[in-house]
């Protein structure tokens, strides 16, 4: 295990071995529930993975659903690869490009529960409660100033960092938020009884 380089006045965070692209080189379902418990961090800033959501080609929730266009074009190449997208024209959200290069299928980051950089992340949100800081996935590409820009940047690569979960999590899974379409599907992954999570699992 390494220790990542922390902020000024943050105690130590044990993380796990750094993920390589290889790891999203797997089907949507294999990696949504093995991103629970691991840690992404941006530019040294971010947190624990406790929410997910999975999105398959074949799903039509999925932006890739109906073929390329520019926006989603990088769900359909190599994974391990980041999707940024606008939401609803108000915020930004950050999608884990998974399987093999043509499948267009990615995991949603829902929610991280705050542990690298969280003095600059109420900061940017202007929010002291560390629960409510990335609990949605609009509410932590802001935490972590991620946006459009950051489209298409490889996930193993500065600025991004991610590290395998330490130690076993409770991963329960539901019914994906905010769609209309497949609703029925439980894609949605996240840690048991967290706190940081963006709503409550029904368990």
């Amino acid at each position: 295990m390494v220790q990542n380089p922390r902020l000024p006045g943050e105690a130590p965070i044990r993380l796990g071995k750094a993920l390589k692209r290889s790891f999203f080189g797997r089907s949507v379902h294999e990696v949504a529930p093995d991103l629970i418990g691991a840690t992404l961090l941006f530019n040294g800033v971010g947190g624990i993975i406790v929410e997910v959501e999975a999105y398959h080609h074949t799903d039509p929730a999925a932006h890739s659903y109906r073929g390329p266009t520019p926006r989603n074009q990088v769900m359909f190449g190599p994974p391990g690869f980041a999707y940024v997208y606008r939401s609803y024209g108000i915020h930004w959200c950050v999608n884990f490009v998974c399987e093999e290069a043509g499948s267009a299928s990615a995991v949603l980051i829902r929610a991280l529960e705050p542990t690298h950089g969280i003095a600059t992340m109420r900061r940017r949100r202007h929010l002291k409660e560390a629960h409510a800081l990335c609990s949605g996935p609009g509410k932590l590409t802001e935490a972590l100033g991620i946006t459009i820009e950051h489209n298409t940047l490889p996930l193993d690569q500065a600025p991004f960092s991610l590290h395998a979960r330490v130690g076993n999590v409770d991963v329960v899974t539901g019914i994906r938020i905010g769609i209309t379409k497949a609703i029925d599907l439980p894609w949605r992954y996240g840690i048991k009884g967290s706190k940081f999570l963006s709503k409550p699992f029904s368990v």
